[in-house]
């Protein structure tokens, strides 16, 4: 029974396909259906398929972009550090060169040369203050003992103790260092001590009936035989006289800040005169003057 309902219905079957088949090859209506079916399977299948090939590959643009960016990024920013290295460096190196031009504008006469020198090194103290400092110039360059060291402001000190290609330099507020200077304006004469960097710097033998007062800059006189005459040194902090004494009690501000030394001078006598007779030419009281400047805070006494 059940085999004979699957024959009929497939006989049924074979005459309905070979009917359709007929009809289909007189109009071609079951082609364009067959046709226009297809073609939306194909859409359905294929358009998600093509959205997701172009996200990925949107996504590897992206991806393969960003790591560009990424590696310029790193590139671009070594670039920068080594700018800004070379930035600093060039700071610093036209800061140094404004000193020198500055070192190379004092009044030297022909009798003296003048040698540029670099601080080194400075020994600290037990108070953590400078009592000396070493130059990169030796007695090969002219730094012999004795040999007096300026800079942009005045007197810094002299060579203690030299080797061929470094010295070390007593400074002007050591207290085994003494200057004789003057008075630029009054023209009295004294011999200047250190005391120490963290104290005033003393002035001794001052005759009270000279006339120093406050503010007034000291320059060395040369008569010690030991600096050339008219090198700004000091200006004074206070000066008053006593009663049981015929010198003044005179307290003056060094003119170099001795921390703060990098570049000096080294001044070589070159001259044929003795001594007692070298002469430096004094600058004047002038704003402009790379050496005269105002007072600068005073250290402690």
């Amino acid at each position: 029974m059940n085999f004979r309902r699957i024959l009929s219905l497939a006989i049924v079957m074979l005459f309905l396909f070979l009917g359709l088949y007929s009809w289909n090859q007189r109009t071609r209506a079951l082609d364009d259906v067959a046709s226009e079916v297809g073609l939306e399977v194909l859409h359905m299948v294929f358009t998600p398929l093509h959205d997701a090939r172009r996200r990925v590959e949107a996504w590897w643009r992206d991806y393969v972009h960003l790591v560009d960016v990424q590696r310029e990024n790193v590139r671009l920013r070594e670039r920068v550090e080594q700018l800004e290295a070379d930035l600093l460096r060039r700071g610093e190196e036209r800061a140094e060169l404004k000193r020198l031009r500055e070192l190379l504008a004092l009044p030297l006469n022909d009798d003296w040369q003048a040698v540029a020198a670099t601080v080194l090194t400075g020994r600290m103290g037990p108070n953590a203050v400078l009592e000396s400092v070493t130059v990169n110039r030796g007695y090969l360059a002219g730094a012999v003992p004795g040999t007096p060291l300026l800079a942009r402001r005045g007197l810094v000190g002299r060579i203690l103790r030299a080797s061929a290609h470094t010295a070390t330099v007593l400074l002007l507020v050591d207290p085994g260092c003494r200057v004789a200077v003057r008075g630029q304006q009054s023209r009295a004469t004294g011999i200047l001590a250190g005391r120490g960097a963290q104290h005033a710097l003393e002035v001794r033998f001052v005759d009270r009936t000279q006339g120093l007062t406050p503010g007034e800059l000291l320059v060395t006189s040369g008569l010690d035989g030991a600096y050339p005459r008219g090198i700004p040194v000091a200006r004074v902090l206070s000066a008053k006289a006593t009663e049981y004494s015929q010198f003044m009690q005179v307290r003056a501000v060094p003119l170099v800040q001795m921390q703060n030394l990098e570049d000096v001078l080294l001044l070589e006598y070159k001259g044929i005169l003795p001594p007692a007779e070298r002469v430096f030419e004094e600058p004047a009281e002038s704003p402009d003057s790379p050496l005269i400047q105002g007072p600068e805070p005073a250290p402690a006494s």
